[in-house]
């Protein structure tokens, strides 16, 4: 199986296209970039030099993906959302000569298997979305998102949390930081949840 690439989208010579990876019409992958195989890259979706890209990887159309980021398998990034690279963006320095791509160090976004960041989201890089957390459409992420987070708002903040299958969990009545999803049954646990402070989530063997 090999992928397709649309006639008008722009696939450097030295990027690595996955089995069966779909890039859509005027997506730009740029040099040195690795995308693994089943993804999907949607119109007018930008994915920067050295970028590495895990398999069954959704990005949604004009979705920015500046390097270094790193996303693992199965993530999804929704349209338009924004992976920044720059913690102090400047045009120049402070001599007002143009800045090129040696003068300030890249920044990564990393996102962990399975998580989604939603349309127009931006995360600002350096920060790591956990395995399976879901980021809410319009949020700036400017902290570590832990795993199975529900995150959203400017800045973020974890208004819940949700399971693999994307469905907000619930609260088990007399189980105090045990939480069940309502679509599979599947349970998780608070990490430190009996010290008042919750230290993320796990799942339930």
């Amino acid at each position: 199986m090999s992928s397709s690439i649309q006639p008008t989208a722009q696939v450097d010579a030295t990027a690595v296209i996955g089995d069966g990876t779909a890039v859509w019409d005027l997506a730009q992958i740029r040099e040195d970039a690795r995308l693994g195989s089943g993804c999907i890259v949607g119109r007018g979706a930008y994915v920067g030099p050295g970028v590495r890209i895990g398999d069954n990887v959704k990005l949604q159309n004009y979705a920015l993906v500046y390097e270094p980021a790193v996303l693992g398998d199965g993530v999804f990034v929704g349209p338009a959302a924004v992976f920044t690279n720059d913690y102090f963006p400047r045009s120049v320095d402070p001599e007002g000569r143009l800045k090129r791509g040696g003068d300030w160090d890249a920044v990564a976004v990393v996102v962990a298997e399975g998580a989604s960041v939603g349309a127009r989201s931006v995360c600002v890089a350096p920060v790591h979305i956990g395995r399976w957390a879901l980021v809410a459409a319009g949020a700036v992420v400017t902290r570590d998102v832990p795993d199975f987070a529900l995150v959203a708002g400017v800045p973020a903040r974890r208004i819940g949390w949700v399971g693999r299958a994307g469905v907000r969990l619930t609260e088990r009545d007399g189980e105090p930081g045990v939480w069940e999803c309502p679509e599979t049954g599947a349970l998780y646990e608070e990490k430190g949840h009996e010290d008042g402070e919750s230290g993320g989530l796990v799942e339930r063997a």
